[in-house]
């Protein structure tokens, strides 16, 4: 090619690329990187190529002759930064000559010192093309800034906006090789006219990159439970620290019975879960090499043992095999734990002593409960284990106020006196209320009167007060209604003196009648105040 002028400065190439190239492979393999991505973040390459003008003089972009790559070679690195799968953000920078050529003749030429950060979007992102292509296409578009040296050629800086495109081919998980074109917008011309036969520089000069380099994806990946093996290849990727792992990153198991064996206490023998990786010929969840009884089905109490009535006591041992039983009795049951077995227990279910053959005695009267009227107090046996507790002659079993002496004929209580049963009768219709309503005319206040002086003279009566009306009108408002009534006089009687303790209301509605309620005179009796005496004991 002829020049006008002798080139100030050459940009020599690599004198052995090959050696080059197979070092980038080996230095791959020694990092184990893999394709950039989520878990590997950096990218790394070093690039080659050539650098094309393209301005007012002409345009060279497509120029690839032999004078082009002789005389604008460029080297370069490039680091790469992943953001998500579908963007990278990039630093690229490259060094070498720069010029144009036009009829073998050298208009003007320097050296470019220029790099460039660049936002970088990627087809293999799923949605275009799969995360995981062999060849991985892109495009980017950014900004940057170029230094110019050199005789025959304006020296000083630029700042040109790029863009371009490049595609990656993944050679292994550690390596791939790619091109790249980048293509730069200048706002100057950068040509020296005063040493290029008086060519002025005009218009904005652009220049193009073609690249081609080896890259590199750092780091192993994550590994999540530290076991040497990347998540990806991970098929078990939260196995606990320190757990040896098989080349799926699953604990080893050597005996393949689904028990690891750094958990398995018969790493060597097929077993199960439940007995910790060891066998159970007898299937009764004690491993063999703890059973006592390894083909008989038994209990973890007994090491393995049967015990058929599960009173644990072996059966070889057990007097009563097949009846649940204790220890004392030899395997025999005794529910009661009264020291007389079952069998020889007229009360079984309830402790008692050998002298009463099994049965409770609680008074210690030689009666034994089960047919003792008064299980608590010693008493005779004619009268049933009773005594006579208040010395009345009637004996507590046959006593309603075994605390009081009382008569026969009130059942061992003390009696009513004529006088009070009289009052108590005509209470029945002497008390009255106004129609409907559980107010007390006064009317019914001297009975009222009486009662209270018979229940301070009395001390010892309890006194039940019923309220009871007819059947006319709604059955639940007649309940109602016998209560509030009922309620009213016990205030009435306690306002008046009576210990509260010792008065009980209750309304029965018209639940029971005492006469017909299809008269008159029926009626009339059925609604009533009743009151009947108990004894304070």
């Amino acid at each position: 090619m002829k020049t006008i002028h002798e080139i100030s400065s050459n940009f020599p190439l690599p004198r052995n690329m090959k050696k080059l190239v197979l070092c980038l492979f080996l230095l791959g393999g020694i990092l184990n990187a893999n394709a950039q991505s989520s878990e590997r973040k950096w990218n790394m390459g070093v690039m080659f190529g050539i650098n094309v003008y393209a301005g007012d003089l002409g345009n060279s972009t497509t120029n690839f002759t032999s004078d082009v790559f002789r005389q604008n070679p460029s080297v370069g690195l490039t680091f790469s930064r992943y953001i998500n799968r579908s963007f990278d953000v990039s630093l690229n920078g490259s060094f070498g000559s720069w010029g144009y050529y036009k009829d073998d003749i050298t208009i003007f030429k320097g050296n470019m010192l220029h790099g460039n950060l660049n936002l970088k979007y990627k087809f293999n992102n799923g949605y275009l093309l799969s995360e995981t292509s062999k060849i991985a296409p892109y495009a980017f578009v950014g900004g940057g800034a170029t230094k110019f040296t050199g005789s025959r050629i304006n020296s000083g800086y630029d700042y040109p906006v790029v863009a371009g495109l490049g595609a990656s081919l993944y050679i292994s998980n550690a390596l791939s090789i790619f091109y790249q074109g980048t293509f730069g917008y200048m706002g100057t011309a950068h040509n020296n006219p005063q040493t290029n036969n008086g060519i002025a520089a005009t218009g904005n000069d652009q220049f193009m990159l073609h690249m081609v380099g080896v890259g590199m994806s750092l780091g192993r990946g994550r590994d999540a439970d530290k076991d040497g093996i990347n998540d990806k290849k991970d098929k078990c990727p939260n196995t606990p620290l320190k757990t040896v792992v098989d080349e799926d990153g699953c604990p080893l198991d050597k005996d393949g019975d689904g028990v690891e064996d750094s958990k398995d206490k018969c790493p060597d023998l097929f077993g199960l879960a439940s007995t910790n990786g060891c066998p159970d010929s007898d299937k009764d969840g004690i491993a063999d090499i703890e059973d006592q009884c390894p083909n008989e089905a038994g209990t973890f109490e007994l090491n393995g043992c049967p015990d058929a009535d599960e009173d644990g006591i072996i059966d070889s041992k057990d007097k009563c095999p097949n009846i649940f039983g204790i220890l004392a009795m030899n395997g025999c049951p005794d529910k009661d734990n009264d020291g007389v077995t079952d069998a020889d227990d007229l009360c079984p279910d309830l402790p008692g002593t050998s002298q009463t053959q099994g049965c409770p005695d609680s008074d210690k009267d030689g009666i034994h409960d089960g047919i003792d009227k008064c299980p608590n107090s010693p008493g005779t046996s004619e009268h049933f284990g009773c005594p006579d507790t208040d010395k009345d002659g009637i004996f507590d079993d046959l006593d309603r106020c075994i605390n009081l002496v009382g008569v026969p004929e009130n059942q061992g209580c003390p009696e009513i006196k004529k006088e009070t049963k009289q009052l108590f009768e005509k209470a029945l219709q002497g008390i009255q209320f106004e129609t409907g309503k559980a107010k007390i005319k006064s009317v019914s206040f001297p009975i009222l009167n009486a009662i209270v002086k018979v229940m301070k003279e009395n001390p010892t009566y309890v006194l039940f007060i019923g309220g009871h009306t007819d059947n006319i009108g709604e059955d639940e408002m007649n309940m109602t209604l016998s209560q509030d009534r009922a309620t009213e006089v016990s205030k009435y009687l306690i306002t008046h003196g009576v210990d509260p303790l010792r008065v009980n209301a209750k309304g029965y509605g018209e639940t029971s009648p005492v006469d017909t309620n299809d008269s008159v005179n029926g009626r009339t009796r059925n609604r009533r105040v009743e009151f009947k005496v108990e004894f304070l004991q």
